[in-house]
Parts: C-alpha cells; sequence; structure tokens
C-alpha cells in the first residue's frame, strides 16, 4: 500500500474498516496461529546514559551496589529458565554507561571488559553454552562492529525505533537528552543488522508526544528497511504507560482504540506476513481485541521473570493467554526468539555456531518444540495441546475421506494442523480407518535379521552401518556367516514366527550373489517361512553387481525363495531432501523404479517415511503422493509404515545438522494425514511401537493406524540410534495394547492375511532366544 493510500484510509476509514481489513491480512498470512515465546528476561545492567522521561528501567549508580549482573546471577536466571521450559534469554540493557558513569567504566574492567557491549557479548556466550537458551539481544544504538560481534552468540537482536520524528528530541519533549534517542541513529543500526543478516525486532512506543501522521511515517521507515534487507522479523506496537517517578507520570496514556488502529495500520503497513505484536501485559482483559486488531504474536512471556521495563504489568499466565487466544479462534503456538522463516533459512540468518542450537529446539515448521517427548525415549506420550478448530478444514476432511487425491499445499496444510484441528484430523482418520479396515488392530509374528552393519554407503541420519570412519560409533562391525541366519531363521519359525526381516548394510565386499545366498540359508533353516527383505537400493546393488537388470535380478531373489521387499531407503521422497540426508543413495526416481519393478514381478512390498530431521511438511506430501500414484499404477504396496528419525546417535544430529526427531504431534499426524492421503489405494497404517513407545503406538491407533508391525525378537536398527524401547515385543503384549484401547487383537502374515490356529498357538508358548552370534568383519574390501 502506498503512503499516500494509507493516509487516505486513516483519515477516511472507521475504526471497525481498519480492524476488519487488518484481521483478513492476518490470517491470510498467520492462520489461525498467535505465537508467544517463553522466555527470560535478564537485565544485564539497569545504567544508561540517557534519560528518557518516561522510563523506569534505567538508575543511576548506587553507593556499594554493583551495575552489572555477575556471570553467577546471569546463569542463575538462565538455569531458572531452562527448568520452567524456556527457550529465549532476552538480555536487555541500558545504553553504554560507561560513556557516562565512571563507576560503570571501573566495574566494567574489573569484570574484563572496556565495553557494556564486549561484556554482553560474554554472557550470551556463557549461557547459550552452559544452558542451551538462545539469547535475544536488546542492546542499543550499536555500531557496525558491535552488530558483528553480538551476531556470533545471539539468534536475533532488537532495537524499538520507538519514533522516526526528531520534534521528540526537543527540548520539553520525551527524547530531550537522550542521544541514543536520535531517529537517524536508530535507523542506521537497524539499516546495518540489514546489512549483516541480523534477524532484528523493532517497533514504534505509542502515546509519547507523537502525532498519528508521525507513527504512520516511523511504520513507513521501518517498512522501507526490511523491504530492502528482509531482516525485520516482528513489529512491536507498544503503548506507553505512565510511571510514577518519571516526568511523564501525568501524562495521558493512549486509549484502547487508540491502540488498536495503530495495530491496524501497522498491519496495514506491513501487509499479512509480517510479525505483528503488542505485549499482552500492558493491555490486559482486552486479548480478543488485540487479535482482531492485527497481531499475530503475544510476543516473549515470562514464567520466571517481570517485565523489568514495565514492572507494574504482570505478565498473564501463558493458560490464560491459551484459553483467551482459542476464544478469539486461535491457537497458542510457541516460538523461538528467532520466528519459522528465519529459522527455515538458517544458513543466511544465523551464524553457524548457533545452528544446532536452534535446530535442537525446532519443529518441522520452525516453532518451539511443545513438550521434552523424542522418538525412542522412555517418556509418557505427552497431551497434544489444545486450541481453535478450523472449520474450512471440514472440505479437506471430507475430500480425503472420499479418495479423492489431495494437492501438495493440501496435505502440507493437514500436516502443519495445531491445537484443536490436529484432534479434528485424527478423529476424521480414525474413523476412516474404521470404514475401511474396521476395528481390528493386527501384528505379525516376525524376526529381524540384520545381517550386517557394514556399509559404504554415508547417509547423514544411520547410527547403525559401520565404514572404516565410523567403528566408534555403537557397536563393532560384523557380517553374519550364512550358518547364523540359517539358525536364526529356524529359531524364529520354532518360536512362531511366520516371517524373518532381512536387511543390513551395503557391505562392499556383497554382490548380488550374496543376497541369493542369504534368501537359500533362511530357506534351509526354515523352509515355510515368508522372506521378507532387501530394500531399493540392495536391489539395485546386487543387480549392479552381478552385471544384470533389475527385473532379472528380482526373478532370481524370487525363485531363491524371497516374497517380498521392505520399502525401506525411502526415506523422504524428494530429491532436496535426500541431496542432504543420503546424497550418494538412490534418488527418488530411482527408488520408485526399482519398487515398481518388484511390483512389475509379482513381489509386493511395503512403504514407509523416514521423517522429522530436516524435512519439512510439503516434503512429506510430496512423498505420499509419489506413493499414492505408484500403488494407483501397481497396487502393489500392502502398507505404509512411518518411521520416525531416531536422532540420539545419528550422526546427522551429533553435527548439529538435523532436527531432534519429529515432536509427538508431528508423529500423530503422520499416521492420520497418511490414512487420509492415501485412501483408499494403501489401507494398512502400521505404527512403530519400537519408535513410539507404548503410550505413542496407542494413540496412533487412534489416529488411523491400524497395524503394530512385528514382534522384531531380534531389533538393531533402532536400537543403535538410541531408542529404549526395547527388541521385543510379545504376542500377548502386542494383543494386550489392542485390548487396552478396546479393540480386536488379531495375529496376521506378512500379506495381511490371518495366521493358522498352529502359528498364533507356537508364538504364545515361545521359548526364551538363544544368544545371537555376530561374526567379525575380516576385511573391507570393495567387491
Amino acid at each position: 500500500m502506498l503512503p499516500s493510500e494509507l493516509s487516505a484510509l486513516a483519515q477516511n476509514a472507521s475504526l471497525n474498516d481498519l480492524l476488519e481489513a487488518a484481521e483478513r491480512l492476518t490470517t491470510d498470512g498467520h492462520g489461525q496461529n498467535v505465537s508467544y515465546s517463553r522466555k527470560v528476561f535478564i537485565p544485564l545492567t539497569k545504567l544508561c546514559r540517557d534519560v528518557c522521561h518516561y522510563c523506569t528501567f534505567a538508575e543511576r549508580p548506587k553507593r556499594g551496589q554493583r551495575g552489572f549482573l555477575t556471570r553467577d546471577e546471569v546463569l542463575e536466571i538462565a538455569r531458572q529458565g531452562v527448568r520452567a521450559g524456556c527457550h529465549e534469554a532476552l538480555f536487555t540493557l541500558g545504553d553504554k554507561p560507561e560513556l557516562r558513569y565512571r563507576v560503570a567504566a571501573e566495574e566494567l574492567a574489573s569484570l574484563g571488559h572496556e565495553t557494556t557491549l564486549s561484556y554482553l557479548a560474554e554472557m550470551c556466550s556463557v549461557v547459550l553454552n552452559e544452558t542451551g537458551l538462545l539469547p535475544h539481544v536488546n542492546a542499543g544504538v550499536m555500531t557496525e562492529d558491535e552488530l558483528v560481534m553480538l551476531r556470533q552468540v545471539s539468534v536475533s537482536q532488537g532495537l524499538m525505533l520507538e519514533s522516526s520524528s526528531d520534534r521528540l528530541m526537543e527540548r520539553g519533549q520525551v527524547h530531550h537528552g537522550s542521544p541514543d534517542k536520535r531517529p537517524a541513529a536508530r535507523l542506521e543500526t537497524i539499516r546495518l543488522a540489514g546489512e549483516h543478516n541480523i534477524p532484528f525486532t523493532s517497533g514504534i512506543l505509542i502515546g509519547i508526544g507523537e502525532t498519528r501522521a508521525e507513527r504512520i511515517e516511523s511504520l513507513l521507515a521501518l517498512r522501507e528497511l526490511h523491504e530492502r534487507y528482509g531482516h525485520i522479523q516482528e513489529i512491536i506496537i507498544q503503548n506507553f504507560r505512565a510511571k510514577s517517578g518519571t516526568k511523564c507520570a501525568s501524562a495521558e496514556e493512549p486509549d484502547l482504540d487508540d491502540l488498536l488502529w495503530t495495530i491496524a495500520i501497522a498491519r496495514l503497513v506491513f501487509g499479512p506476513t509480517m510479525n505483528i505484536q503488542a505485549p499482552p501485559n500492558l493491555s490486559p482483559g482486552v486479548y480478543e481485541r488485540l487479535i482482531r486488531a492485527g497481531i499475530n504474536d503475544w510476543g516473549g512471556i515470562s514464567p520466571v521473570t517481570v517485565d523489568h521495563v514495565n514492572p507494574e504489568a504482570p505478565w498473564p499466565a501463558i493458560t490464560e493467554l491459551a484459553s483467551r487466544s482459542t476464544a478469539s479462534g486461535r491457537t497458542l503456538v510457541p516460538r523461538l526468539a528467532l520466528y519459522p522463516s528465519y529459522v527455515d533459512k538458517l544458513d543466511r540468518w544465523v551464524a553457524p555456531r548457533l545452528h544446532s542450537s536452534v535446530l535442537r529446539n525446532v519443529d518441522s515448521a520452525g516453532f518451539a518444540r511443545e513438550d521434552d517427548w523424542a522418538v525412542g525415549l522412555s517418556l509418557p506420550a505427552p497431551h497434544l495441546s489444545a486450541g481453535a478448530t478450523d472449520r474450512a478444514l471440514d472440505c479437506l476432511l471430507d475430500k480425503a475421506s472420499s479418495g479423492n487425491e489431495l494437492g501438495v499445499e493440501e496435505i502440507g496444510r493437514l500436516f502443519r494442523a495445531r491445537g484443536g484441528d490436529v484432534h479434528a484430523i485424527s478423529v476424521a482418520a480414525d474413523s476412516l480407518r474404521r470404514k475401511t479396515v474396521g476395528d481390528e488392530v493386527s501384528y505379525v509374528v516376525t524376526r529381524n535379521i540384520n545381517y550386517t552393519n557394514v556399509c559404504y554407503f554415508k547417509c547423514g541420519f544411520c547410527a547403525f552401518s559401520k565404514g572404516k570412519m565410523s567403528e566408534n560409533l555403537r557397536g563393532k562391525p560384523y557380517d553374519l556367516a550364512l550358518s547364523e541366519i540359517t539358525r536364526r531363521a529356524a529359531e524364529a519359525w520354532e518360536r512362531g514366527a511366520t516371517e524373518v526381516c532381512l536387511q543390513g548394510g551395503i557391505h562392499p565386499a556383497y554382490t548380488g550373489q550374496r543376497y541369493l545366498d542369504v534368501c537359500r540359508a533362511v530357506r534351509e533353516g526354515a523352509p515355510k517361512i515368508h522372506i521378507h527383505a532387501f530394500s531399493a537400493l540392495e536391489v539395485s546393488q546386487g543387480a549392479r553387481t552381478l552385471g544384470i537388470s533389475v527385473e532379472r535380478f528380482l526373478g532370481r531373489l524370487k525363485e531363491a525363495g524371497l516374497g517380498t521387499l521392505p520399502g525401506t531407503a525411502a526415506e523422504v521422497l524428494d530429491d532436496n531432501v535426500r541431496a542432504r540426508l543420503c546424497p550418494d543413495k538412490l534418488n527418488t526416481g530411482e527408488w520408485l523404479s526399482v519398487i515398481e519393478k518388484a511390483h512389475g514381478v509379482g513381489l509386493r512390498t511395503t512403504s514407509t517415511i523416514m521423517f522429522g530431521h530436516l524435512d519439512a511438511p510439503e516434503d512429506w506430501a510430496r512423498h505420499l503422493l509419489h506413493l499414492r500414484k505408484l500403488q494407483e499404477r501397481t497396487g502393489g504396496f500392502t502398507e505404509l509404515v512411518p518411521l520416525p528419525f531416531v536422532h540420539m546417535e545419528s550422526p546427522l544430529y551429533l553435527k548439529g545438522r538435523a532436527r531432534k526427531g519429529p515432536t509427538f504431534r508431528e508423529a500423530t499426524l503422520m499416521h492420520a494425514v497418511s490414512r487420509l492421503a492415501l485412501h483408499p489405494l494403501i489401507q494398512n497404517i502400521q505404527t512403530s511401537w519400537v519408535k513410539m513407545g507404548i503410550d505413542g503406538a496407542k494413540v496412533a491407533l487412534q489416529s488411523g493406524a491400524n497395524d503394530l508391525g512385528g514382534t522384531l525378537m531380534n531389533e538393531s536398527i533402532s536400537r543403535a540410534a538410541g531408542t529404549e524401547h526395547g527388541q521385543e515385543l510379545s504376542p500377548e503384549a502386542m494383543e494386550a495394547i489392542a485390548s487396552s484401547i478396546g479393540r480386536i487383537p488379531v495375529q496376521r502374515d506378512t500379506l495381511y492375511r490371518t495366521t493358522s490356529a498352529e502359528r498364533r498357538e507356537t508364538s504364545l508358548i515361545a521359548s526364551p532366544l538363544s544368544p545371537v552370534v555376530e561374526t567379525p568383519v575380516v576385511k573391507y574390501q570393495h567387491a
């Protein structure tokens, strides 16, 4: 919107018209989400060289009292924040007190610093390294070098413009005698931040003597800088509060309509995508009206510390803010000090040393993780957060439930759901599951045989495979003797199994002949057992090493006894993701081609998705659509198995390049959305108890899943990655899970046929497993 158009609108439009226009823009850009940052407020120093007439934060030096928090005091505040679930450490301080007060300079010298800002940089680094909280700094007017210095130890910085009016610097005005309030100096700091790709917070303070026209000029000045650099994360509209003991103690505060008018104008100036914030503690009891005016963020809320700038205004309880947001049709969403669009481009916006700290605290959309749950850890399944429900979602759910194909954006919308929308999607998926496959919960008695953990591929996520450079990771390299594979297959049959699942690393000495030999070894030990083995990668490598086509090799495997293939090595079927996750693996087209050829020779397969690392909801959507389209052509998939990323021992995570796996909300949605997006073509959705845990598996079974997978007997891959959920779950335990949620347990085979009474009875009286023998590796040479 042009400045002339804004001026005309501001002068002629009614307040209601402005509010309606602003709210439309807000929901266009942010949907139902209204965010906040859970923070601690660290007032490093209240000494300041400026004398703003409305401020109670700044103090003069007091005899016998320190002017700066010590390292231990800073850390104690930060640690309180960690215990309260905070993500942000907000450092606020007075402007350059050492330039006005000799005692400030002397105290800084005793701390080993010449300037307040160099001490700030040290404290940011200390908090980051020792607590993991992400620093955001409000450090006043700064030079280019000072901004760059603080960029190395903070994820974002901020400086309120307050006003671009020089008039407020004149005698008798609020900024007289405060050199750091000069608009040109503040705008230059904000400009320099843009030049150096520093995510930045700014805004205006209303009710300090400025006119409405000057407010618009201030917002336009900020917009011009943002249009140039794209670095302003949020605009704060802060209303002046009169404080006793200041020169403005008797000044009139802006009324609510004035605040709402300014918020709406800010939204109209910056458009739908900007984050517009109004501090809720400065306008208690009118939260719904602030939302209607165009905000999409509540700013930082501290469960630990007071608002040191406005100590008379207590923070609202986060639970109250959530309920009031829900009442306004919004869902309260936690964020970091770095907004999602900046998280999405870390390489540009954040110093490399901070990347891992950001990634470990975010979900797939770039918001803060909602809880401490992680895949594979023995933690109870958290309750999914409440929030508003978007009735427009009903059309999308009806479309999917009718069997119509959804688009990438539509599936991505489902994956990004929060609050009440998550519940609505889960209910729709569960209803569709009931109509499609009934109330049975199936499982298969199987034995996993991971025949080698030696692999020459370099998948960044994998903690299982061993090569010359990874023997220091969990476990020693091994290559099972064929006789051990035979023994394990025979033992599995004796314990009631109908299937063995065989996978492993791509050993450099293996050729396709080895895979044929493995099938024959299984047949020798258990002639009737179903062989479920070899991913698309092993098939491709086996065919290449024998110099034959994939189709011919698949035919030979089938002749050797292969029954079906696991749909692993798919990870995420998006080549941009694969280029970072597993660059030397099959690309999307190659994986799909091998699987289609398997279906073509009569070998059915499962399908999988391994998610929650460096991927995004739209990547998951493309993956599901690839599977759907292939299933339309072949009908060869038996099921989808969502495999949430186990982060604990993953090299990609340990190097700070991946998230901490999916959140519980995301893991639940993967099962629910898959049911909807793949309907009616793939009818079975499996949940992995070894990754989700028992409680998590129960939630998944009530969110679209109908299968618990295998009893496993030996599980090595997830265990190597750090999961704590064990290696085997007995048939009795499987059936207890189903019964506990009012469902009917059914023991099945690989192709979802009910097993014979003999197999089931044998599985229920299985003897303990004999110790396994893992044959040490003697060579790594390529075949």
